[in-house]
């Protein structure tokens, strides 16, 4: 639990918003953070390594508990009300935001945790659509909400926690997204990527060195196109491990293959099926080698697996887009920044970029300067030092 100190401006504003519509006083704000991804793309549905972080954007869920089984709920970004009971789970399908609350809590009582009803009003400044994890981030924070609420905070450990959000937007959303999301939200520490085996969800805090600041730069293009070519590259990789399996029959995933490996048996692959699988496997050994650069303190060596990430991504496995790579371009070319890539599925969405503290501006100014000629969007820029994962004020 966090202290009453820690209660700032944006906080306050949301206690007296929640007075206001329901009309008496909230008694805790869940938090759950959304994230952007250092490195390791496409890579955590192959068994594979991610290094994400926790941001200093976030959703918060400001609660009361109820005496009975009713969860009402108001969003003040969709201005909308929304209602539903513990005891009946009916997806919405036109108030899509709701489900994510009802999936979770649909989750917890299935593992046995008895819950009780809320009021609950609900905001974010995780830009949605962006690919910065704003439903998991939902989903997170509204899991600590029912957990305290029913008085059940240590029900679940941080990676039951992580779980049982994403199971909740897997079985009763209906996104087959990965563990990374919602394990960064959980897990997050300030200062700290976390490193995350996606097969064993064995997990590292990792140091960001001070001398390393964050900027994520917001194509703010449609990523319309990702959903359907994110089953579809899950499709080819998985064509890819069948076909190697004739030669390296022990492997379950492309997690199981080394670069040398995948060379030598290039042949069994048709070119365009090696070409993801080139990706993935490079990947994962990128993100081995960023974690081991960040502990040296060797920000330009990070700074070059990033960019190598990015042309990786747009090259062998075709997920960036005109939008991205000009962000990209517009990040590097800043003075100060160690490197740049896609960060997300892809398609739109944000890139990432490492840079010394005190560049920020130069890189939004690069950004605002280029990438608005190249594209006839304006984009939006955010700074963030890597933020501490999911908790609960107490009011």
């Amino acid at each position: 639990m966090q202290n009453q100190e820690q209660i700032d401006s944006r906080t306050e504003t949301l206690i007296s918003e929640f007075k206001h519509y329901f009309g008496n006083a909230p008694t805790h704000v869940a938090i759950g953070p959304g994230r952007v991804n250092l490195i390791g793309e496409h890579t955590d549905y192959n068994d594979g390594f991610v290094l994400p972080v926790a941001i200093k954007r976030d959703v918060r869920v400001v609660l009361r508990a109820r005496p009975d089984k009713t969860v009402r709920i108001y969003s003040l970004e969709y201005d909308a009300w929304g209602e539903f009971q513990l005891d009946s789970f009916q997806r919405d399908p036109n108030l899509l935001w709701i489900n994510y609350l009802m999936g979770v809590a649909w989750v917890l009582q299935e593992a046995g945790i008895e819950l009780t009803g809320m009021d609950v009003l609900i905001s974010g400044n995780v830009p949605r659509a962006s690919g910065l994890s704003s439903s998991a981030a939902l989903e997170v924070a509204s899991a600590k909400a029912f957990l305290v609420a029913a008085r059940q905070d240590d029900a679940l450990t941080g990676p039951m926690l992580a779980k049982a959000a994403q199971r909740a937007e897997n079985e009763f959303v209906g996104v087959n997204c990965g563990i990374m999301d919602q394990f960064i939200s959980v897990l997050g520490a300030e200062d700290h990527a976390l490193f995350i085996d996606c097969r064993s969800l064995h997990y590292d805090l990792t140091p960001v060195p001070v001398e390393a600041s964050i900027v994520i730069g917001n194509t703010k293009a449609s990523r319309s196109l990702a959903g359907s070519a994110y089953n579809e590259r899950r499709s080819q990789c998985e064509q890819g491990v069948a076909l190697l399996k004739a030669a390296l029959p022990e492997i379950t995933a492309l997690r199981d293959v080394s670069s040398p490996q995948l060379e030598a048996h290039r042949g069994l692959l048709p070119p365009l099926i090696y070409r993801r699988c080139r990706h993935v496997v490079s990947e994962n050994e990128r993100v081995l080698q960023t974690v081991a650069a960040l502990k040296a303190n060797d920000l330009n060596q990070v700074g070059r697996l990033m960019a190598a990430s990015h042309a990786s991504l747009r090259d062998d496995y075709e997920v960036s887009s005109p939008a991205l790579d000009a962000m990209v371009e517009a990040m590097s070319s800043a003075s100060g920044c160690y490197g740049a890539r896609l960060t997300g599925a892809g398609f739109g969405g944000c890139a990432v970029a490492l840079a010394q503290p005190g560049a920020e501006q130069a890189i939004a100014d690069a950004v605002f300067e280029s990438y608005p000629k190249v594209t006839n969007i304006w984009p939006e820029v955010y700074t963030s030092q890597a933020s501490d994962g999911a908790r609960v004020i107490v009011l």
